[in-house]
């Protein structure tokens, strides 16, 4: 039986500020496991506009500036929260649970460390969770940070 371990830690992120949590968190186990991480934004797709009655042109363009406008905070994210380790930042278009898993597999990730929005009641049976979906489908294990319970120290 060969022991457990973690030389890669994809850290799902949204860049909003709850994304510093999360990043605490993938820090302190990266540093613990001498891994390295690969941070990654799913940005959506022009799938997520369809019946926006908009011109497709316009929400390319839209779509495009949203990538855009991400891998720079990304770049920055990366800079900022991981500078002391191996780190990685990327920016996909998708849908989230599905790339978040999709990720993982491709690049080899050991573990997934993403946030959750703490959704409740009808929000949460209209929308999902897309950590709840990467829970159940992911072939790795997944550490959900709350955005109500940041880390401390």
């Amino acid at each position: 039986m060969s022991a457990v371990q973690v030389k890669k830690i994809l850290v799902a992120v949204d860049l909003s500020p709850q994304s510093a949590s999360v990043a605490e968190y993938a820090v302190c186990l990266a540093k613990a496991l001498d891994a390295e991480i690969l941070a990654v934004y799913i940005a959506p797709t022009l799938g997520h506009y369809v019946g926006f009655h908009v011109p497709a042109s316009s929400m390319e363009n839209f779509v495009g500036e949203v990538i855009t406008g991400a891998e720079k905070s990304m770049e920055d994210f990366v800079k900022e929260k991981f500078s002391d380790l191996r780190a990685e930042g990327r920016v996909i278009s998708g849908y989230a649970a599905e790339e978040i898993i999709s990720q993982a597999k491709e690049n080899n990730a050991d573990m997934i460390v993403m946030g959750t929005h703490g959704r409740a009641g009808l929000d949460r049976i209209l929308f999902g969770s897309v950590a709840e979906k990467v829970v159940k489908s992911s072939h790795v294990p997944v550490l959900t940070v709350r955005p109500d319970n940041p880390a401390s120290g």
